[in-house]
């Protein structure tokens, strides 16, 4: 037991010589020459206690959203919750981690062995996807502070018509395979460096963020939540649970009357309208188009997969190997003026830049390969949204779009029935 003691003792002293050794030899840097560190922009790191009792809100806040818009029914209560979360998940929390930039942490963990996603950033991403396979986009109606800040300034909305809209509603899907394409090559988290909200909660940050944020915000005025319903790529995957979901905000509490008020009460093109009695063409015809577009789809997969490959490369100039490898190219070749950062800092660690070119032709490979299959994802997408235009679905009365309805409940006011439904609630309690 003795002899146990004695090399444990012995180990941590060679353990702990070569610290102490290292204090007495190196003497402390000298500090007093007026230099001032610079403020960082990026809040500290929260532990991982505080990050759970984040998540705990969430998954609260999330279950008062479902609570209220399906059940309460009533906007200005939902309006309400929307500020609270936009006080604490925004300013307070900083907006870090968020569901909107968490895809990227579970992308990072499937691609990399090396990273391990933290529990409670698994929660967070998936938490509001399970919400919305259940109850709707409840995060977007009350919870998510991107949406919050939008929708607080969203005083004056009008709608856009269909020919505008449509072709918009693509580019989350753009900004979706952007977003895995850099995480899986990378190149980084490119949702959360053009976050154009995250600068406002922190209050600091990029001019050119701040300014994008300010550019939505103004266009929000008129244009509800434009980033919500144009850029958001987390919208996708809520887009996609909520269709599947079984109990969703509904315009009318049971039937729908007809009668129209409803119309024009959702800023952001939720509220199908019922269909006309007569079809505006042929039934031969639409089954030809039906047939024309569903023999193109291979067609249009085919040269979204070749758009992308071509994309790649080009992309692949936003990974630091490949800019870099490019500008100590142009330096050994003449071409360049003078030495950047990037550059130099590259010379000093005495690599070859063969091994950098290397580096970089792998990184371009990755770019286009995952290029052309985000790219045939898109022409997958923008297939199915033309076969979908092409479909006829009958309709008898006003419904609720439920991919796009982010169940802000704006309609409720609007339907007599919700009306009827409430003074019926106040007559039994008294």
């Amino acid at each position: 037991m003795k002899s146990v003691l004695a090399a444990v003792i012995l180990l941590i002293s060679i353990a702990a010589g070569p610290a102490a050794w290292g204090a007495e030899r190196f003497p402390r840097p000298d500090f007093e020459s007026g230099y001032e560190l610079p403020s960082t922009t990026t809040p500290e790191p929260s532990s991982t206690g505080w990050e759970y009792l984040h998540l705990g809100v969430l998954a609260a806040a999330l279950a008062l959203a479902a609570w209220l818009v399906l059940k309460v029914r009533r906007r200005s209560a939902v309006f309400g919750l929307m500020l609270l979360s936009l006080f604490y998940f925004g300013f307070w929390r900083m907006g870090c981690v968020c569901p909107v930039g968490a895809p990227q942490n579970v992308i990072l963990g499937v691609v990399d062995d090396s990273y391990a996603v933290p529990l409670f950033v698994i929660g967070f991403f998936a938490l509001p996807l399970v919400f919305a396979l259940f109850y709707g986009r409840v995060f977007c109606a009350a919870v998510c502070p991107l949406g919050a800040i939008q929708d607080v300034v969203a005083v004056r909305p009008v709608r856009l018509p269909t020919w505008l809209e449509r072709p918009l509603r693509m580019i989350p899907y753009v900004y979706l395979s952007l977003m895995v394409l850099f995480v899986a090559t990378g190149a980084g988290f490119l949702v959360c460096r053009f976050d154009p909200f995250v600068s406002f909660f922190r209050l600091s940050g990029r001019a050119s963020i701040l300014g994008a944020g300010a550019v939505l915000l103004i266009v929000g005025v008129f244009v509800a939540r434009p980033y919500c319903r144009f850029l958001c790529p987390y919208g996708v995957l809520l887009n996609w649970a909520s269709r599947f979901s079984r109990r969703h905000a509904t315009i009318t509490p049971d039937e729908c009357v007809r009668c129209r008020l409803c119309e024009n009460a959702c800023p952001f093109g939720a509220i199908r309208k019922p269909t006309p009695e007569r079809l505006g063409e042929s039934r031969e015809r639409g089954i030809r188009r039906l047939a024309a577009l569903s023999l193109s789809l291979p067609v249009i997969i085919a040269a979204g997969a070749a758009a992308g490959w071509f994309a790649g490369g080009l992309l692949s100039r936003a990974h630091r190997a490949v800019y870099t490898a490019e500008q100590v190219y142009a330096e050994a070749a003449g071409l360049a003026d003078e030495t950047t950062l990037e550059s130099d800092a590259f010379m000093q660690t005495g690599r070859a830049a063969s091994d950098l070119y290397d580096e970089a032709r792998d990184v371009r490979s990755r770019f286009r390969s995952g290029g052309a299959l985000a790219g045939a994802f898109l022409g997958a997408i923008l297939g199915f949204k033309l076969l979908s235009l092409s479909v006829y679905r009958r309709r008898e009365e006003y419904e609720i779009d439920k991919g796009w309805c982010l169940s802000c409940g704006r309609c409720f006011d609007y339907c007599p029935r919700e009306h009827l439904r409430r003074r019926n609630m106040k007559e039994a309690d008294a």
